[in-house]
């Protein structure tokens, strides 16, 4: 369940502007993530990392620039990008059992032999046994672990993750982190916020820091990923 189901995808964000009223979320942010890498975003509350996952996830329009998927062999329209997105709230459904949730899902994505799939990845979650609760029974950390394997069930190119250890304990981190780490390997390319050092910011292959947003520190660019995890939240 963690081998990307097509080529890996890159992201490329241009000159991006996201106003909400009259106030910039984002404000000609440029930003390439090539295919494959996996690049961690920081940065104070209010820098820009939800609204970029966002603007990549496709869940809310740019108010100005352009973004584009760049695949690892051809151009990919961004309609043909696998993408599996993680949000900072779980946004599952609390009157559904944990079977049920992505089961919906995966009737939604027309996803082939969904029922398979979905009993692998209840087993993968360490959710298995509890596929046929109520959603509104689980803890925190278990309802974070139905949104990871919900954002699985494609088998994507591209994860986008926001906060994605948020609720999970450390046995769950540990997990997250052992399926981050295959899942880049396998070559999926991976965008996530994080706060501070972790067993998951060790995977990074790359760390860039939003600061009222823009871009305010990149590895790329010479800085490194302690100092930007360090001052995240500075």
């Amino acid at each position: 369940m963690t081998r990307p189901a097509c080529p890996s995808s890159g992201i490329c964000f241009e000159n991006i502007d996201k106003l909400y009223g009259g106030m910039y979320a984002l404000r000609r942010l440029t930003l390439e993530v090539a295919p494959g890498e996996c690049a961690v975003l920081a940065g104070p509350n209010g820098s820009g990392k939800t609204t970029l996952l966002r603007i990549a996830a496709r869940l809310v329009r740019p108010s100005g620039g352009s973004v584009t998927f760049p695949s690892a062999h051809t151009s990919q329209a961004a309609g043909h990008v696998q993408t599996g997105y993680v949000a900072h709230a779980t946004m599952v459904y609390d009157e559904l059992t944990a079977e049920e949730n992505l089961r919906l899902f995966a009737r939604l994505l027309k996803i082939p032999d969904a029922q398979t799939k979905v009993g692998a990845l209840l087993r993968e979650v360490g959710l298995f046994d509890r596929g046929s609760s109520l959603v509104r029974t689980f803890s925190r950390g278990m309802r974070q672990r139905v949104a990871i394997a919900r954002a699985l069930l494609q088998e994507p190119s591209m994860l986008l993750l926001d906060e994605p250890a948020t609720g999970l304990d450390p046995q769950g981190t540990a997990w997250l982190a052992g399926t981050l780490r295959r899942l880049r390997d396998s070559g999926c390319t991976i965008l996530m916020s994080l706060h501070g050092e972790s067993n998951i910011s060790s995977l990074a292959t790359r760390g860039i820091r939003l600061e009222v947003g823009r871009v305010a520190a990149d590895t790329r660019t010479g800085a490194t990923l302690q100092s930007i995890l360090t001052f995240a939240d500075a």
